[in-house]
């Protein structure tokens, strides 16, 4: 087989290879046995019909479709190695010759990483924020712990803002009511602005048994967006009381006998939640100084397919909020041409960072083993809440583990970047990545074994957020486990799906005439 690459634009080849007759005799004969099976001949059993006769009856035509459909995969991938080629989406296959018993040729144009090399990053230096924890945030996450033990008692008085009301609301449309916007025993805290519009200056100097009524643009539902005649009856007024900040409370909400201990309890959780933002700050920014001092071609194509995934996340997100994009814009105060130049340039940014964690990894001759795959399916699936098998299976099954090699081979790049910049706080301050982590790791550990009943328990969810930053040291035994369970699935994964170039399958030729 001879291949020839031409380079189209930077970011796009197109090969031609030609292929000797004889190299698809085995495509042949699995085309003549595939159509044996199918056609009736009388005479002859399924299966057992002659080769000349199926030249006869369906025609050789046929027969040489069928086995360059089944040829043109595994030409290409060969194609596609030999020429060492990091090909990126479907190529455009075209068959340019076929000559039957003498050759066969066809054309491929696929887009390409651009090829380059990573520039020397040591000495990179970047800056974060200082691991502050103020008397203010302490005295908020103390406050909002507080809230969540707060208790509502009846109040014999007007509606005023703070109050919870507890309202009955239709909403009607040229008279006729809106069924799946008008609602009875609703609890709502007055002056939240967490629902329709106009409902909080309604509400307020309503006493139980008041009512009003208001016009608003409703915000869910099928009508959502237009304008209703909305009327808002008081079934009751409620207080809210907050609990004091006393041993008492401390004992209420916490596992901690005095107030003094829990509130060092929430500063040193939140001394470990600021830490460990710096170590993802840290990363974030290690990566935005190497790629600065990268300059390469990105293909159109993967930039809108980027795009168009970002586009396709924001929309189910604002669908499960109940939101439109007009209401997110407007809350963002952006308008559609900013929020589309901003995704724009974000989905480049991730591109070219793919691009160039993925070419570092090879100069670094960087590996994914079996039980880093085997590990990383497991923290998947613990945060997700499913069994680890049954994610891996997931994975295995709809072709995911070539994308989670390279998300794993990617971090790992992205850690070997880190370890060679210097990172800073605000104040000057060195900051020593390796003993942050571990200082992380092991409070980790402890922090998951305490109770979840306090507010300082929100902390570590935010934590885990950043879970780039900590490595899970808790629950050892069944991360053990778990990970002997995948084994098995991951085992030779990363080896296949690590390849430096992973060829996806062309068109059949049949289709591409089409």
């Amino acid at each position: 087989m001879k291949t020839d690459v031409e380079e189209l634009t930077p970011t796009r080849v197109k090969l031609t290879v030609e292929v000797p007759f004889d190299e698809l005799k085995p495509n042949l004969d699995k085309a003549y046995k595939e159509i044996s099976q199918q056609v009736r001949i009388k005479g002859f059993r399924p299966g057992k019909v002659p080769a000349p006769l199926i030249d006869k009856y369906v025609g050789r035509g046929a027969v040489l479709q069928e086995a360059v459909n089944d040829a043109l995969p595994g030409l290409y991938g060969r194609a596609v190695e030999e020429s060492e080629l990091f090909v990126l989406g479907q190529p455009e296959v075209e068959v340019t010759e076929l000559e039957d018993g003498t050759q066969f040729a066809f054309t491929a144009e696929v887009d390409i990483r651009p090829k380059f090399e990573v520039p020397d990053y040591d000495g990179l230096e970047v800056v974060v924020d200082d691991a502050e924890v103020t008397d203010e945030q302490v005295e908020e996450t103390l406050g909002n712990l507080r809230e969540r033990f707060a208790s509502l008692t009846t109040a014999e008085r007007a509606v005023e803002e703070g109050d919870f009301a507890t309202v009955d609301l239709v909403a009607r449309i040229d008279g006729e009511e809106v069924e799946d916007a008008s609602t009875s025993g609703y609890s709502y805290e007055v002056g939240s602005k967490s629902a329709v519009e106009g409902l909080d200056d309604a509400l307020i100097g309503l006493a139980a048994g008041e009512e009003a009524t208001f016009t608003g643009a409703l915000t869910g539902g099928e009508r959502a967006g237009e304008e209703a005649e909305i009327t808002a009856t008081v079934q009751s007024v409620k207080i809210k009381n907050l609990p004091d900040l006393d041993d008492e409370f401390a004992q209420l909400a916490s596992e901690f006998d005095t107030i003094d201990e829990l509130r060092d309890d929430v500063r040193t959780r939140l001394g470990r939640q600021v830490k460990a933002q710096q170590l993802s700050d840290a990363r974030d920014k290690a990566l935005e100084a190497l790629l600065e001092k990268v300059d390469i071609p990105l293909p159109d194509a993967v930039v809108d397919e980027e795009v168009g995934r970002r586009n396709q996340q924001l929309e189910q997100q604002l669908q499960m909020a109940g939101m439109t994009k007009e209401d997110y814009l407007k809350d963002e105060e952006k308008s559609e041409e900013e929020f589309d130049t901003e995704v724009a340039d974000a989905a480049r940014l991730a591109v070219k960072g793919g691009f160039v964690l993925d070419q570092l990894a090879v100069q670094e001759e960087l590996n994914v083993e079996n039980e880093e795959l085997s590990e990383y399916v497991v923290t998947q699936a613990m945060q997700m809440g499913v069994q680890p098998q049954q994610l891996a299976q997931y994975l295995t099954e709809n072709n995911q583990l070539p994308a989670i090699v390279s998300e794993v081979l990617r971090s790992k790049a992205l850690n070997l970047v880190v370890e060679h910049v210097t990172v800073k706080d605000e104040s000057g301050n060195v900051i020593d990545v390796e003993a942050v982590q571990r200082e992380l790791n092991g409070e980790t550990a402890d922090a998951e074994t305490e109770t979840a009943e306090t507010e300082t328990a929100e902390t570590e969810t935010e934590t885990a957020e950043t879970a780039e930053t900590a490595e899970a040291t808790d629950q050892a035994e069944e991360t053990e486990q778990a990970e002997a369970e995948t084994e098995e699935t991951a085992e030779g994964a990363a080896e296949a799906a690590a390849d430096e170039s992973p060829a996806a399958e062309p068109e059949s030729a049949q289709d591409k005439s089409s």
